[in-house]
């Protein structure tokens, strides 16, 4: 009878806990546009659930640049494609993506430049 070695090893149990996640600033929200959940005319970004959580948003708040049809700047916006370059100069979508990238390096070492 051959017996695992590792069997008398105790078990690894993290013991750190899940940070609770304060709610994000939603496009709506910095955007003061009146277009949020519940209002009318409901922009896509409000109202599409597929994106919920995402990037800690509610719906589409967060990545809104990723959505058809968001009624940004006072018009509907068209499709992925078309708005993209816009979207990637506007200051919302500027302080997700810093803030996202900030939150997947925490924690971590980066590595020093070489020169």
């Amino acid at each position: 009878m051959t017996t695992n070695p590792l069997a008398h090893r105790p078990r690894l149990v993290s013991k750190r806990r899940p940070r609770p996640t304060a709610r994000k600033l939603n496009c709506w929200d910095l955007k003061k546009c009146g277009r949020g959940p519940g209002s009318e005319p409901t922009c896509p970004a409000a109202t599409d659930v597929q994106a919920d959580g995402i990037n800690g948003g509610l719906n589409g708040g967060r990545v809104c640049w990723a959505i058809a049809g968001t009624l940004c700047g006072g018009r509907q916006q068209g499709t992925y494609a078309v708005k993209l370059e816009t979207c990637l100069r506007c200051d919302f979508c500027q302080m997700v993506l810093r803030e996202e990238q900030a939150e997947a390096c925490e924690g971590h070492i980066l590595p020093r430049r070489r020169r």
